[in-house]
This record gives C-alpha cells, sequence and structure tokens, in this order.
C-alpha cells in the first residue's frame, strides 16, 4: 500500500523539486545530502560539510568502510525510495545503493542523483581516474576546492612512491580465492608502487594454482577482513594447499578491507604499505 500511495506522489513530488539528470547537479550547494551506500558515505562525509548531510547508509560505521569514525552521530536510512524521500532530500548520492532503478526513480520524484564513478587507474586526467572522481563528486557536492584540495594532496603523496620500481612481482590474494590482473584497479595500484603483478591474464581470475605449484611471486598482498563471516569459506581457493605453502614463503601485506573495499583517495594506504613490503 505504501509503494502504491508513493507511485500516486510522484508527480506532486516531481513538481515540488528540479528535474536534473544524474551527469550534472545544478544546485550550488545541496543542503539535504542522502548517501545510498558506503561508497557513497565515503565522499559525501570527505568533502560535504557536516550541515549538508541528512542522512548516510546503514554501513556507513561497518569495518570496510574508511571514514566510520566521522559517520559515528550522523543518522542513517535505509537505501529503500519510500524511506529516503520522507526525509525530503535535495540530492541523493549512490554507487550501488537502491537498486539498478534508483537513478530513474528518484529523478522521477524531482531528486537529483549524483552518481558515483567507477575509477579503474590510481591516476590520470579522466574521470576513470582517482582525481577524475574526486572531482566529479566534489563539485556534485559544491565543493570544488575541497576536491581539489583532495587531488592536491593524493598526487603529492603518490609522487613521493613513484621512484625506480623495484621489479618485484606480487600476487593479489582476495579471501574468495581470486586475484586481479591487467586493466583493473589493482593492477595500476601495484605499479604505483613499484611492483609488477605476478597475474599477467587481464582482469578477475581465479588464483592460478597451476602456475603457483611451480612458480613464485617476491611478495602476495591479501585483504583478508576482519570479520569472521568475511574470512574465506572452505571451498575458496585461498585455502587450497598449493596457495598456502607460497604464501608462508613470502612477505605477504595484508591490506585493511577499508583501505580497497572502494575506489577513493584511501588506496593510497594500501600503496604506501605495498610499497614498504613486508607484514603490516
Amino acid at each position: 500500500m505504501s509503494r502504491l500511495i508513493l507511485l500516486l506522489l510522484l508527480p506532486v513530488l516531481a513538481a515540488c523539486g528540479p528535474s536534473v539528470g544524474s551527469e550534472h547537479v545544478s544546485l550550488d550547494r545541496p543542503m539535504r545530502i542522502v548517501s545510498l551506500d558506503y561508497c557513497a558515505d565515503q565522499y559525501v562525509l570527505k568533502l560535504a560539510d557536516p550541515d549538508q548531510i541528512l542522512a548516510l547508509s546503514p554501513h556507513s560505521e561497518a569495518g570496510f568502510s574508511y571514514m566510520r569514525d566521522a559517520a559515528r552521530g550522523v543518522p542513517k536510512v535505509r537505501p529503500i525510495a519510500e524511506d529516503v524521500l520522507l526525509l525530503k532530500p535535495d540530492l541523493v548520492v549512490r554507487s550501488y545503493g537502491g537498486g539498478p532503478n534508483a537513478v530513474a526513480f528518484f529523478e522521477r520524484a524531482g531528486v537529483p542523483v549524483l552518481q558515483v564513478g567507477w575509477a579503474s587507474q590510481v591516476d590520470g586526467k579522466t574521470v576513470g581516474s582517482i582525481p577524475g572522481v574526486i572531482e566529479q563528486m566534489a563539485e556534485g557536492l559544491g565543493q570544488p576546492e575541497k576536491g581539489q584540495a583532495l587531488i592536491a594532496e593524493f598526487r603529492e603523496r603518490l609522487a613521493v612512491l613513484r621512484a625506480e620500481p623495484s621489479g618485484d612481482t606480487v600476487l593479489y590474494v582476495t579471501p574468495s580465492g581470486y586475484t586481479s590482473g591487467p586493466g583493473s584497479l589493482i593492477h595500476d595500484m601495484f605499479r604505483a608502487a613499484g611492483l609488477e603483478n605476478f597475474q599477467q591474464t587481464a582482469g578477475w581470475q581465479p588464483l592460478p594454482l597451476e602456475r603457483l605449484a611451480y612458480d613464485r611471486p617476491d611478495r602476495a598482498a591479501s585483504t583478508y577482513f576482519e570479520k569472521r563471516s568475511e574470512q574465506p569459506d572452505h571451498w575458496s581457493a585461498s585455502r587450497h594447499p598449493v596457495v598456502q605453502n607460497r604464501l608462508a614463503e613470502l612477505d605477504v601485506v595484508t591490506l585493511q578491507g577499508a583501505w580497497t573495499s572502494c575506489g577513493g583517495w584511501f588506496i593510497l594506504e594500501a600503496i604506501e604499505a605495498m610499497a614498504a613490503g613486508g607484514p603490516q
């Protein structure tokens, strides 16, 4: 019944709010921002002023949320259309929250949506790089100066790491038994840390058990999360004796889940840890 009522109210809500596409938000500075997922939470908490934030996602304080400390005390809302519209936001920010139809639904209600861009590069001049996403989000949140300051800090820290490559190879190991090759953000992070990717097949692939049986990387990097529910299950390839034996021989950098769970400026924490080498 509540869904039916909401659908009947959509034309009224649309008449009360601006009709703005998700690629450009015309508001100078939105003051009733609602974030629908923890990836969006990171940018909202970092770039928006506290008085701009109306509500965050339920996962904003989770262990895999980099900005979890800043999220404490901020109201939370489920990424359900009815709950969000009752708050009367002037901007909805999302990466995946609300499902695939969220953008069209909120725009029908006259609420602009700022979509977090997808980053596949550490640095660059396109929106597909971390600085590109930061700039896009800062402008959409009405905080371009904060965005430029964050980009400058990001590139300053990155420049420190751009020494001669070590030549070491590194294997990325996820709890689910997968690794990442060329074309991914993980691969670009290795290059930024002066390392070569042991996995040369493009994209996300199962751990190369046969290759690991007779070949070995110089290092490994893993993101084994803190909670028991996020540990590898009994069927994960990461539990295979070949993988476990290899990891026992290597320096393994354990990356915090909050550093790599989303594409943001905080991936620098992971890059710096990998560049330093050894257990973290």
